[in-house]
């Protein structure tokens, strides 16, 4: 019983809801009929509760008013959305993963540590994408030796001999994108038609 009267609740503030957002947006009922296709007679109805809300009626309104139509509802919360994430500490390096899912590519913010020594280039299976966020960033691939700044970005074939690490004495954050079976991170920009 106690659901019904939730839902009963949530469907009794639609009207009024719906009445809020057509006074913000300094619309007339007729105005509204024209933007939406719905008669004014509906619409008055449905502010003032005497017309159920369903679908037909609340996705042109939602367009209308430029809202998701979960607000036109009210619709309670579904849960908690933050994420809880949990780093994992491995040879000076703290990884943050940003992606939950198994396969294809994953995202991870990675901070990693000054070391003591000579840096030590391994290989695996895979492809990286590395964006610099905060710190000096320097990266031995194959032969070559390169220091990266802030909002830098560097892709690879990790088959190739590589380290990663600070420049410096001060730790490097970075943004890592890296596919296991050497998929590439492709970015599409295109103007829209």
């Amino acid at each position: 019983m106690r659901r019904m009267d939730e839902l009963e609740n949530v469907l009794a503030g639609v009207g009024p809801r719906l009445r809020d957002l057509r006074r913000r947006h300094a619309l007339t009922l007729a105005a509204l009929a024209e933007l939406t296709g719905i008669s004014e007679s509906t619409l008055s109805r449905l502010e003032g509760g005497g017309r159920k809300p369903n679908l037909e009626l609340l996705l042109p309104l939602a367009r209308a008013y430029n809202v998701p139509l979960d607000e036109l509802v009210g619709a309670p919360e579904t849960g908690d959305p933050r994420l809880h994430l949990r780093p994992v500490t491995r040879d000076g390096m703290t990884y943050v993963p940003l992606t939950r899912r198994p396969g294809g590519l994953h995202a991870h913010k990675l901070v990693i540590s000054p070391t003591a020594g000579e840096p030590e280039l391994r290989t695996h299976e895979g492809y990286e994408w590395i964006y610099v966020l905060n710190g000096r960033f320097r990266l031995h691939l194959g032969d070559r030796v390169l220091v990266m700044a802030p909002g830098e970005v560097a892709e690879f074939d990790t088959h190739v001999p590589h380290w990663l690490g600070p420049d410096n004495d001060q730790p490097v954050e970075l943004l890592v994108i890296f596919g296991k079976q050497g998929e590439r991170a492709h970015l599409r920009a295109r103007p829209t038609s």
